[in-house]
């Protein structure tokens, strides 16, 4: 039987917004969305600039409710807001993993290695008994 995935409903105002940073990525954004993009990880489908209630996260999963988001120097002297925004988010029960800009940019295996270890922790293994079953 499928897993019903829980509604997470956006604020239409921030398609736009949400359209014009993907046509603007940064460097860091751009490296890590070519690991992403295809379900390269683990199968999962990602989303890059995903409107989310009144916030655009940088890559979501939706089968997993998992926000990745890169801090680079957009966010310098934003942590307050980024904190409150990650809060609200979790709220609708939504996990995040963040990463600093230079470590995307110097060190994407260990990035790679932190979202595979989340994914396999919490993304449901197929129950064997119910192999080769079509129902």
């Amino acid at each position: 039987m499928p897993v019903k995935r829980k509604i997470i409903p956006y604020n239409p105002e921030l398609k736009d917004l949400a359209r014009e940073l993907r046509r603007n990525m940064t460097l860091s954004e751009v490296l890590l969305w070519n690991e992403l993009k295809q379900k390269q990880i683990l199968g999962c489908d990602f989303d890059r600039q995903r409107p989310i209630g009144n916030f655009i996260v940088d890559f979501y999963c939706k089968e997993l409710s998992l926000a990745i988001e890169i801090d680079g120097d957009t966010h310098i002297y934003r942590y307050d807001y980024d904190d409150e925004r990650q809060s609200v988010l979790e709220g609708l029960g939504i996990h995040f993993l963040r990463f600093e800009d230079i470590e995307v940019k110097k060190n994407m295996t260990n990035v790679l290695r932190v979202i595979e270890d989340w994914i396999q922790k919490k993304k449901p293994t197929p129950d064997p008994s119910e192999e080769g079953n079509l129902t």
